[in-house]
């Protein structure tokens, strides 16, 4: 009776591996990063969705093995950690460590939130996903619009938030060094840097 209990359980996760290995990626949504401006949009089917400011290097832009910098360049998301986790919930080698992290803590800054771990789609962003580049929550909200992170790209908890919930993996993003207004035609013109700008929801 054990046995067939343990193989019927077995079946039950190789069936349920099964079905999430067959999920579709997501080739409905693209994220675009401006290190010029600090600011992500988010968009649907090339529609704006959603303007987020965030912090990216304050090392530069590249992407060399043993570098703090970020990426340039196409990628996608591989990874995405933290479902529905409290907000500053503190990641330590992408596992919860059970501690929550109010914004602006003094003297802290871990990953907080969520994680969307990024792929590098071509050569120039070809070692992110082994340098850790993640889109990730910081306590440090009050850096957030400036370059302040080691390499990832930083975002208030509860635009990481909204931004994971939106998101699949598979997602294209793109990490550029020119003006949002370029690198996504149709911009609406009009967006504030210092606050999210929801766009069509």
């Amino acid at each position: 009776m054990k046995i067939e209990s343990a193989v019927r359980a077995l079946a039950v996760i190789i069936i349920a591996a099964s079905i999430a290995s067959c999920v579709a990626p997501d080739t409905r949504h693209q994220i675009v990063i401006s290190a010029r401006d600090q600011k992500l949009a988010l968009l649907d089917r090339s529609n704006v969705m959603a303007i987020y400011p965030v912090s990216t290097s304050k090392y530069g832009l590249g992407d060399w093995l043993g570098s703090s910098c970020t990426p340039l360049g196409k990628l996608e998301i591989a990874k995405k950690i933290g479902d529905n986790v409290a907000p500053g919930a503190v990641f330590k080698d992408r596992r919860r460590t059970g501690e929550i992290v109010l914004p602006d803590s003094p003297g802290r800054d871990p990953i907080v939130t969520r994680i969307l771990w990024l792929r590098g789609l071509e050569p120039q962003t070809a070692n992110a996903f082994s340098r850790y580049i993640y889109i990730h929550g910081t306590p440090e909200e009050r850096f957030i619009g400036t370059p302040a992170s080691y390499g990832c790209i930083r975002m208030r908890s509860s635009d990481i938030i909204n931004l994971y919930e939106n998101v699949g993996v598979g997602a294209e993003v793109t990490i550029v060094d020119v003006p949002l207004a370029k690198a996504v035609p149709g911009l609406p013109s009009v967006h504030s840097a210092a606050n999210s700008t929801l766009v069509n929801r």
